[in-house]
C-alpha cells in the first residue's frame, strides 16, 4: 500500500535531510502540507543546499 503523495516523505541523496511534507520547509519558503511535486524546481536542500532533483522518494 502506498502512501498518498501529499504524505510521501523525501531525501536528499547528498546529506539525507528528510522532506516531510507536513512540515514543509518555512524557512525556505515552503508552507506545511505541500506536497514535494508542488515545490518550485528552484527550491534547495536547506541542509546542504543541493537541488530538488537530488532527492528520492523516501521509504520508511
Amino acid at each position: 500500500m502506498s502512501a498518498t503523495q501529499t504524505s510521501q516523505k523525501w531525501i536528499c541523496e547528498s546529506c539525507g535531510f528528510i522532506y516531510d511534507p507536513e512540515d514543509g520547509d518555512p524557512d525556505g519558503g515552503i508552507p506545511p502540507g505541500t506536497a514535494f511535486e508542488d515545490i518550485p524546481e528552484t527550491w534547495f536542500c536547506p541542509v546542504c543546499g543541493a537541488r530538488k532533483r537530488d532527492f528520492v522518494p523516501y521509504e520508511d
